[in-house]
């Protein structure tokens, strides 16, 4: 048996189930191994949209996944999506294949590519140790939540394992939940006591149900409202006292409790400039505490008054247990009335600016929050119009919403929602695109006919890249490099084999509403041709806290 084999084998057995890639002669007999080892493997179109279905699929699955590509270039293509990956402690193998000849045109220096964006750069060596050093890759990533590439240098792919060597290759066990710190957690339960309006904002490391259900029963006793980072999105869903998104999507009530609170506790949350509004959510005296179960999470975005080392759920119930009487903190009749009635954007009255020919993103996101299946899985580009999916369209829980936006590119949003679902088979995926990030992906609406994917891709079409137009538009500045003309992106998506409808009004969606009642053989894209007149609510912000 020749490394690429074994390797391949090795890599299964550890717990390396679904691999995505671009195949090449690097990469063609390790994808193969892992293959008929039991993995199941989706070629993708682009390297980078192979990389970004492998995040999605471990952010949802909350299992490590593998991208496999050829050496150089296969890896140069991947690397946009490698980033995203890397900057979310996205559970990751890179699988690249390697020329170690600096005269060979393949040649770059693969590690300092992948250390470049924060992957943990690793390499088989030889034979010997080949199975060892894929096993440790998985085991990295599974434990110290990482992105790591795995270099497979040609020569050593070829060589030759010794016999037995697979024989004591076993699957790795999961990270082991890290015990709360006891005095940590009798600080935090002190602070609760004298908290008189307490909210929890919970990232994803809160991410399981035993971690809301912790949550529910402590925010129960203290009192406190819930909120959640934007890639936490839904863990609350159908909680009375949910707020939905803290941050710069949060609803004018949200940031209203959020910023009146006295003390903010962040459970696996980092509390960063999104999340805080660069810190507009915190009032002058607000206690802020943090949890997470890496000690050098804490504070590493703003100055704590309490930082608590543990993992969530468990640092959580011991807060619980040592816990006293049940205090009404915010949960009073008034702001429960508050909260039903305004805290969802759709509630927030607005003024409809749309035209015969072009759609307001609100009322389209409403009309589609409403045809659309409840059960579905939601993966989102990035842009000017990344806001109205996100807190418009309803998620049924924290698998429902696949938010890459660590990096913030464009063009990750339709492999998202690929690997997404893939990872949910059992809901409807619906990929909210801009027209900019919807032409760059756009490869991989091959990818989504021929798995044959009840996809529905949303493009809110402005004709241009709208973050941009709005930043710079009002102070005077040309244009033409940002804007472009309409172009019929339905008729694309046709050719690729997708049922495809243009909406200008809300009476054009009503074959949206034929589809999702049809036999939905075909996936569908939408080209909603939306208002351009206005930036996002959160565009000025965002620019502004850079």
């Amino acid at each position: 048996m020749r490394v690429a084999e074994a390797v391949g084998r090795a890599l299964h057995t550890a717990g390396v189930e679904q691999v995505f890639g671009v195949v090449g002669s690097g990469n063609f007999h390790l994808t193969n191994a892992l293959v008929a080892a039991g993995a199941r493997f989706v070629a993708a179109r682009h390297e980078g949209g192979a990389a970004t279905m492998a995040d999605a699929y471990a952010r949802v699955s909350g299992t490590v996944a593998a991208v496999s590509v050829h050496q150089g270039p296969g890896l140069t293509n991947a690397m946009t999506g490698v980033a995203e990956a890397a900057k979310s402690r996205t559970p990751l193998v890179v699988l690249a294949a390697e020329v170690t000849r600096p005269t060979s045109n393949f040649h770059v220096d693969q590690d300092a590519l992948g250390a470049a964006v924060g992957a943990v750069p690793l390499r088989i060596t030889s034979a010997e140790d080949a199975v060892e050093q894929a096993v440790a890759a998985v085991r990295r990533a599974l434990h110290e939540r990482r992105t790591v590439l795995l270099n497979l240098p040609l020569e050593v792919q070829a060589a030759e394992v010794p016999d037995g060597i697979l024989a004591q290759v076993a699957p790795v066990p999961r990270r082991p939940a890290v015990a709360p710190d006891a005095s940590g957690a009798a600080a935090l339960a002190r602070v609760l006591e004298q908290a008189r309006r307490p909210v929890f904002v919970a990232g994803r490391g809160s991410r399981s149900p035993g971690a809301r259900d912790a949550l529910e029963a402590l925010a129960e006793r203290c009192g406190a409202l819930l909120a959640t980072s934007a890639v936490a999105r839904g863990l609350f869903h159908g909680n009375p006292w949910s707020l939905d998104v803290s941050g710069g999507f949060a609803s004018p009530l949200a940031a209203e409790l959020i910023g009146g609170a006295d003390v903010i506790v962040g459970w696996g949350c980092a509390l960063n400039m999104w999340t805080m509004r660069h810190g507009a959510l915190i009032g002058a005296g607000t206690t802020v505490v943090q949890v997470d179960d890496d000690p050098a999470a804490l504070g590493a975005h703003r100055e704590l008054h309490l930082g608590v080392t543990g993992d969530v759920e468990l640092t959580a119930r011991h807060v619980l247990a040592a816990s006293g009487d049940r205090r009404q903190g915010l949960r009073t009749p008034d702001i429960a009335e508050a909260v039903a009635a305004r805290v969802r954007w759709r509630d927030v009255p607005y003024e409809d600016t749309g035209t015969r020919d072009r759609i307001d993103p609100r009322t389209l996101s409403i009309a589609l929050d409403d045809i659309l299946p409840a059960e579905r899985v939601i993966g989102v580009d990035s842009g000017n119009f990344m806001g109205h999916p996100s807190m418009f369209l309803s998620v049924p829980d924290q698998d429902g919403f696949c938010f890459t936006q660590a990096y913030q590119s464009i063009g990750l949003g339709l492999a998202t929602a690929i690997g997404a679902a893939l990872a949910r088979p059992d809901r409807l995926p619906v990929a909210a695109l801009g027209d900019g990030g919807a032409l760059m992906g756009a490869a991989e609406l091959d990818t989504v006919r021929r798995l044959g994917l009840p996809m529905v891709v949303v493009v809110y079409n402005d004709d241009g890249y709208g973050a941009e137009v709005h930043h710079f538009g009002p102070g005077g500045h040309p244009l033409d490099t940002v804007v472009f003309p309409p172009t019929d992106i339905a008729a694309v998506a046709r050719g690729y084999g997708f049922d495809a409808v243009t909406v200008r009004t809300r009476t054009d969606l009503k074959p949206v509403a034929d589809w999702v009642a049809g036999p939905r053989s075909a996936p569908l894209l939408i080209d909603a041709k939306v208002v351009r007149d206005r930036g996002a609510w959160w565009l000025e912000e965002a620019f502004r806290g850079h």
